[in-house]
């Protein structure tokens, strides 16, 4: 995809290398803080919070980086109290290795406020605007300060943190308590739980987040002095009260909310949330720049590719690999799909036409034979949302949910894309009905004969 962002180092002065990304064009520059301990690559893996990032990058150059110690960052020594200290070395380092002069930073969750507000209170020159989602001055309850954690409740968050990581289940997930509406979304659960044993080993996690619980930001707050965009959402837990007294203290900040249950930012209704930054930062809401098309929707992977990849070892498999990507791009290229997306051992394209999707589809599979590999390919024809070079929506969901079930050498489609291709000649065999997961109801699927 062509506006896929690529992973790069800034080198800060102390010598650390630190991994970022750019995605957009902008002006204006928005350095975008997401969750804690979800490396930038795997940001761009999970299907809302991708869509979030192409939002905002509609009308913002969004800059991202692993703060170090997380993700493809170097390591820190510990997590001590000059860590936060290193974040902010960390986001300038990067400015200056984009050529950004100034940005905005926007904060999605509570962990990630810490830096920002540093940030713009230490350096206002370089960090001039502060979008703050649901963020909290001190995440422990003191005599003063009558929100968070209980203090005798420390320790067994952050085992429970800890163990979280460790069990890889489900049904241990943080999800089920930072995200307890998203219990029973195995795409979303599976899909945070890796990323977040991406960006720390458990260990580390636990000195991370024991370190975060501990800190108070409540003296900094009145020394943010630029202007600032607090939101809550208060039917979401715990955390609308103390985005109100962050909000209270920085003397330039105003405070809205918007409705949504979700503490994660990316989740849920995103239009309000992605019209009042938009706003703040350019001072219009601009009209939707996304499109709603038909589409014939394409998604392939090749059978067992990790244990051909084991067989052949990294070199053989590598050259493996290119031949099928070659392979595939001239198929796309001969049937008119356009690639969306390339998935490590697979393929995402569109179509404007099902019966071309098909063909290459066909074509893909005869062409994986020749190569010694067997494919597998779904199809579903839908309505999908454009916005530039990216495609998202139900549509897209199905039709990756189809090619999950395919066999191995078979195109399998929806029931929406035989009804469309009717009196064309090509034959199918009914497959059945069939439950796709995170998708409601039961689908009638098909598989290309031939």
């Amino acid at each position: 995809m062509s506006d896929t962002p690529k992973t790069q180092y800034a080198i800060t002065r102390d010598g650390a290398h630190i991994a970022y990304q750019v995605l957009g064009d902008g002006p204006p520059d928005l350095l975008v803080m997401m969750t804690s301990l979800l490396p930038i690559e795997d940001q761009m893996q999970g299907r809302q919070c991708e869509r979030f990032l192409r939002r905002i990058a509609a009308f913002s150059r969004v800059i991202r980086l692993d703060r170090r110690g997380m993700g493809m960052s170097d390591p820190v020594r510990s997590f001590d109290e000059h860590v936060y200290e290193r974040w902010v070395d960390d986001i300038l380092s990067v400015l200056d290795q984009v050529g950004s002069t100034e940005a905005a930073a926007f904060s999605t969750e509570q962990p990630s406020c810490t830096a920002p507000i540093l940030a713009a209170a230490t350096h206002p020159d370089r960090v001039s605007r502060l979008v703050l989602a649901n963020p909290t001055a001190r995440p422990i309850r003191a005599p003063d300060y009558p929100y968070g954690l209980r203090p005798d409740e420390v320790d067994s968050r952050v085992n429970q943190y800890v163990e979280s990581l460790i069990a890889g289940s489900t049904s241990s997930s943080m999800s089920t308590w930072i995200e307890p509406n998203m219990t029973g979304q195995d795409e979303f659960d599976e899909w945070y739980l890796r990323a977040r044993r991406r960006g720390l080993p458990p260990g580390a996690a636990g000195a991370i987040f024991d370190n975060w619980l501990r800190m108070d930001l409540r003296t900094v707050l009145p020394a943010v002095r630029v202007p600032t965009l607090v939101i809550g959402r208060p039917e979401a837990p715990g955390g609308t009260p103390q985005a109100r007294y962050v909000a209270e203290h920085i003397p330039t900040a105003r405070y809205v909310e918007i409705p949504g249950t979700h503490t994660l930012i990316f989740l849920g209704e995103i239009d309000p949330v992605v019209s009042e930054v938009e706003e703040f930062l350019t001072g219009t809401r601009g009209a939707s720049s996304s499109e709603r098309v038909l589409a014939t929707v394409l998604f392939s992977d090749i059978v067992d590719s990790t244990a051909q990849a084991s067989v052949l070892g990294d070199r053989a498999w590598t050259e493996r690999l290119d031949d099928h990507d070659a392979m595939v791009r001239a198929q796309l290229s001969r049937f008119r799909g356009r690639e969306v997306n390339t998935t490590g051992d697979g393929f995402f394209a569109t179509f404007d036409g099902p019966a071309r999707a098909i063909h290459c589809g066909r074509a893909m599979v005869e062409a994986g034979r020749h190569l010694g590999m067997a494919l597998r390919v779904g199809l579903h024809t839908g309505e999908v949302e454009r916005r530039g070079e990216g495609v998202g929506g139900v549509g897209v969901h199905i039709a990756s949910r189809v090619a999950d079930l395919a066999n191995p050498d078979e195109v399998l489609v929806s029931r929406t894309v035989t009804d469309l291709v009717a009196g064309s000649g090509i034959e199918f065999k009914d497959r059945g009905e069939h439950q796709l997961k995170g998708v409601p109801g039961t689908w009638r699927l098909y598989a290309v004969a031939g």
